[in-house]
């Protein structure tokens, strides 16, 4: 085999971050799990320059994402998710009923997309998770008698750690 040449070497890297680009475009919806598929028309993405270390690249280059999910204006996900999201999402969670999430983490604009991706998935699987249903249960009598007779008994040990007047 012929050595590939030095020039070649950055066109085949352009070649394959426009074709990664060209594939993820071809994904149009986000898999949280096996039922549950988001139409890319309920997420919306805006660009903006990012904070932090960079030097003259991040001056340039605006690789800071703000992904937004519409929760309300979603049919994929009942009501009784929606609540929990709305409660799973704290602050993310916005008056009109969208989750906003920002990614910075990295210096390239798509792996910030990845990460803003998988931090809307992780939220969404964590509403998806039901809340384990307690029954109330009240101490016996027994209990109760022992708990009461035990407070009795550590009050008398303290009350004769006191002073004793003579």
């Amino acid at each position: 085999m012929a050595p590939i040449h030095e020039a070649r070497v950055p066109k085949i890297k352009y070649i394959v971050l426009v074709f990664f680009l060209w594939f993820d475009r071809l994904n149009t919806m986000i898999k949280i799990n096996n039922e549950i598929q988001l139409d890319e028309s309920e997420v919306s993405e805006s660009f903006t320059r990012s904070s932090g270390p960079g030097g003259q690249h991040i001056n340039k280059v605006s690789t800071k994402v703000e992904l937004r999910f519409q929760v309300e204006n979603s049919t994929k996900l009942s009501n009784t998710v929606k609540e929990r999201l709305r409660k799973v999402a704290g602050r993310k969670w916005s008056n009109d009923g969208e989750i906003i999430i920002t990614a910075e983490k990295y210096r390239s604009q798509l792996m910030n997309r990845n990460l803003a991706k998988e931090k809307l998935i992780n939220i969404i699987l964590q509403a998806l998770e039901r809340p384990a249903y307690r029954l109330k249960t009240r101490p016996s009598k027994t209990v109760k008698m022992r708990r009461k007779n035990e407070k009795v008994k550590r009050s008398g040990v303290k009350s004769l750690r006191g002073r004793i007047d003579i």
